[in-house]
């Protein structure tokens, strides 16, 4: 009988090659009904910023929290391919030489370089409006109404007061737009759970959302999503100081080069462990309610501390 880790990596693996599928379907060459036509450059743009890579942690979470309320994981895969088309988007203009400037994403060049700016600005805007056309098939969910909360909770995790917005708060926290201003913890914290916390507490939320789930019931799941996005961050922050670029498939040490505000040049590595691991009791202890039902969500929570890449 398998342990809990390998079956973790075997569920974690089959939804990746799921999306996968499912994203080499909708970045098909061929026009979709009431589409002109779809131009092969922004075509082969937008496939190599979102195919072949990744973990698809996200998806993941969207399809295992939907588990927990018997939801039809065809709908679950669906909805998260919508989210990992916008987590794709946000990596293509992340790496913008107007944002991060980074040229290798997943051990291979980044769409700016691999093509060209003006191509990646708007196979970034395709990726990104794609998500709320695939967001709002009924492939996702047969009752609209549960569409419709998606698609406003993916609007509100992404945009201005999500996702977009944090990374305006990163950028002014390096001292693009009036000079560089040490954060201190609560900003640092902020600014984190928008940039990259807000997805990821979408990917959980949706799941509920999806399963129809009960306002006590979401409340615990929120708890669970803000937990584990704060400890994906910390992880991701630790990786940069002490990972390497063959082993992560980017470049390593950019955030300390660049002066980045990030918790763990506040707490420093050892207090930034420490915050980690009271993260992973806290997502689990969010868990309680669902017993065993949540064991692969624990899962999730150890895997986002101890990851390497």
């Amino acid at each position: 009988m398998k342990n809990d880790t390998a079956r973790f990596t075997d569920r974690l693996a089959a939804t990746a090659r799921d999306i996968e599928t499912l994203l080499d379907r909708l970045l098909s060459p061929a026009a979709l009904s009431s589409e002109t036509a779809r131009p092969p450059r922004l075509v082969a743009a937008m496939r190599h910023g979102a195919l072949d890579g990744g973990k698809r942690l996200r998806p993941f979470l969207v399809v295992e929290t939907a588990a927990l309320f018997d939801v039809d994981r065809a709908g679950a895969l669906m909805a998260g391919a919508a989210l990992e088309l916008i987590h794709c988007y946000s990596l293509v203009h992340d790496d913008l030489p107007a944002m991060d400037n980074d040229d290798l994403r997943r051990g291979r060049p980044t769409v700016h370089k691999a093509f060209d700016d003006a191509t990646a600005i708007l196979a970034g805007d395709a990726l990104l409006t794609l998500a709320f056309d695939v967001m709002a098939r009924t492939e996702v969910h047969a009752d609209p109404a549960v569409r419709t909360a998606l698609v406003l909770e993916l609007a509100r995790a992404s945009g201005l007061g999500g996702m977009a917005g944090g990374q305006m708060l990163d950028l002014a926290a390096e001292g693009r737009f009036e000079g560089k201003r040490a954060l201190n913890e609560n900003e640092i914290i902020t600014l984190q759970a928008m940039k990259t916390g807000a997805l990821i507490r979408f990917a959980c939320n949706a799941g509920a959302i999806l399963g129809k789930a009960d306002n006590a019931t979401r409340t615990s799941i929120a708890r669970y999503g803000s937990a584990i996005g704060q400890a994906f961050q910390i992880a991701d922050d630790l990786l940069d100081v002490e990972g390497d670029a063959k082993t992560l498939g980017k470049a390593a040490g950019k955030d300390a080069a660049a002066g980045k505000a990030t918790l763990v040049a506040t707490l420093g590595v050892d207090r930034a462990r420490a915050r980690l691991n009271e993260l992973v009791a806290e997502a689990n202890a969010a868990l309680a309610p669902f017993g065993s039902k949540s064991d692969m969500l624990r899962a999730t929570a150890r895997f986002i501390a101890e990851r390497k890449a």
